[in-house]
């Protein structure tokens, strides 16, 4: 049987998804859509999502393909310590719920540069609107176009093209049923995604305790965990030739708060499923995606250690080979589910599917979003109608989805193919901005004093020191600063001097701290000239929570904090 297909069984069992989905989507769709529904109706769903469906959306918009594909990918090369991008998501969504939702709600924050704008000025709101349509379309869309293509691509057989085509009509008819559509049909894809994600570790672990002669997922568990011992820890040390993607303990102190943070706290894409609910409703949804987010590394990075081990036993070579022969990490989780039996790898390739078009309809709706209500609202057409903002909404998820197609066509291979961690990328691009972005929130929200010249010099100048740390070891030769985290990159060619690169995630930490530092001068010299900024509404009494909300966020950090326990 050829591997990179799928039976009659496979496609009868997707289609059925297929058609779950869209009949709901309709049915949700004509049962509360309202022909002179508001533009915040279509776009954010207010007061029209449940705790439940606000947390699976959540989940649904972030696991996608580089997280199916991605992650795996870099669990087959570096193991469970991935894994702290979704445990220490656990805990940054908790915080976000106390502090950063009831910003958001009390001040009728419904998007990022709204927030800006009302707490700064409209200049650096537009900025961050450009800004962020550029980021979502180049980094995020293109990759979760390429990588889920090429995850359909080589489980079905069918042409890559072919398949980001595909992927982004099903995507349009999801997106332009507005939120209510996408949150609701987001439960489906969530429940599927999960019950897939799972079929595809239980055979992971059953083929390996069968290839020792055994039976059992538990004894499947035990043989990866002692023949793959190198791929249980979360914490790298300097000699560890993963470390500079996860620099020891910043994953605990460090840049990964900032990556996180940034994410799930300062991003439309996030926030905007809770933006459009009340506080208790908004947490509980939170609350719930924490608890999924726990499930996470059990669906996407188990596969890819079990991966490697059968690699290293001889399976999958042929099937992870690149184009040019090079071993491709983002291909084990497609070769894994092409041992799937039939039925079954059709559950698994419609899981990925529901998880692909979940995120790429959540992305195109926050695109949408922040272009017609924070840049053609405020800078083109004042006075346009609501009728008018959502057709116009509706035209620019089709115009971004057919950007994210001729982008991903041109440049994906080259950033994302040939052996090359999908995931890696999109976490280092981003790392780019997120310094800044983060320190002009995080001042934004609890210093009333931080000015919106201050606010620019963090959305620039944390760009500007993030190229300068990532490029300069390439002119400027750093060893002198090696025992402060600096790792040594390579030797260029016939060099002889050592050129030393930062980690991304120190790099971010450095830029943050460098950013706050900057805001707090610059906001000193402003207040001294009389420049000052509006302050948001906060009282204290908004950061208090429910006891049942307490509980669960003590349940959810003692489970994270007993993982690292076991596993550092």
């Amino acid at each position: 049987m050829n591997l990179k297909t799928l039976s009659n069984g496979d496609y009868a069992v997707f289609f059925i998804y297929f058609i779950i989905v869209a009949s709901y989507g309709w049915w949700v769709y004509k049962r509360k859509h309202n022909a002179d529904a508001t533009s915040k109706d279509y776009f954010l769903a207010e007061g029209s999502l449940t705790w439940w469906a606000i947390g699976a959306s959540l989940i649904a918009s972030n696991i996608s393909a580089e997280q199916f594909i991605g992650t795996s990918g870099s669990a087959f090369k570096m193991g469970l310590a991935i894994s702290t991008y979704e445990w220490m998501a656990a805990i940054t969504l908790i915080i976000v719920a106390v502090f950063f939702i009831p910003v958001y709600l009390k001040n009728k924050i419904f998007t990022m540069p709204q927030f800006l704008h009302q707490r700064y000025n409209g200049t650096v709101a537009m900025i961050m609107a450009i800004f962020w349509l550029l980021l979502y379309i180049v980094v995020n869309l293109m990759s979760i176009l390429y990588l889920g293509a090429l995850a359909i691509s080589g489980i079905s057989g069918l042409d890559i093209h072919l398949c980001i085509w595909l992927l982004a009509i099903f995507s349009a008819v999801i997106t332009l049923g507005g939120m209510k559509v996408i949150g609701y049909t987001d439960v489906i894809q969530v429940a599927v995604l999960i019950l897939g994600g799972l079929m595809a570790s239980y055979l992971a672990l059953t083929l390996l305790s069968e290839k020792e002669g055994t039976t059992g997922l538990l004894n499947g568990f035990k043989i990866l965990h002692s023949e793959a011992t190198d791929h249980f820890h979360m914490i790298f040390k300097k000699d560890n030739p993963n470390y500079m993607d996860l620099p020891g303990l910043s994953v605990l102190i460090g840049g990964m708060w900032i990556t996180n943070l940034n994410y799930w706290g300062c991003n439309q894409y996030i926030t905007q499923r809770a933006l459009g609910a009340n506080l208790k409703t908004a947490r509980g949804g939170i609350l719930f995606a924490a608890f999924l987010k726990l499930l996470m590394p059990v669906i996407v990075v188990l596969p890819g250690i079990a991966a490697y081990l059968l690699y290293q036993k001889g399976m999958f070579h042929q099937e992870m080979a690149s184009s040019s022969g090079v071993l491709d990490p983002n291909k084990a989780y497609p070769s894994l589910l092409n041992l799937l039996p039939t039925g079954l790898k059709g559950l698994s390739f419609a899981a990925l599917t529901a998880a692909i078009v979940a995120s790429l309809a959540g992305k195109a709706n926050s695109i949408a979003t922040i272009f017609t209500l924070d840049i053609y609202k405020k800078a083109i057409n004042p006075e346009a109608t609501d009728k008018k903002l959502v057709n116009l909404g509706k035209i620019s998820v089709l115009v971004a989805l057919l950007l994210g197609i001729l982008l991903s066509e041109l440049i994906g291979k080259a950033l994302m193919g040939e052996g090359k961690q999908g995931f890696q990328y999109i976490q280092e691009y981003t790392g780019f901005v997120s310094p800044g972005i983060f320190a002009m929130f995080i001042l934004g929200f609890f210093w009333k004093k931080a000015t919106s010249n201050a606010a620019l010099f963090a959305t620039v100048g944390g760009f500007i020191f993030s190229c300068f740390f990532k490029l300069c070891p390439r002119f400027i030769d750093l060893s002198f600063l090696s025992p402060y985290g600096f790792s040594k990159l390579a030797l260029q060619d016939d060099k002889v001097t050592q050129l030393y690169e930062i980690p991304f995630l120190d790099r971010m930490g450095f830029v943050f701290i460098i950013c706050v530092i900057g805001m707090y001068i610059i906001s000193k010299i402003d207040q001294a000239r009389g420049i000052t900024t509006n302050g948001l509404e906060i009282e204290s009494s908004m950061f208090k929570t429910s006891r049942g909300f307490l509980a669960g966020a003590l349940i959810v950090t003692g489970i994270v904090v007993a993982l690292y326990s076991i596993f550092w």
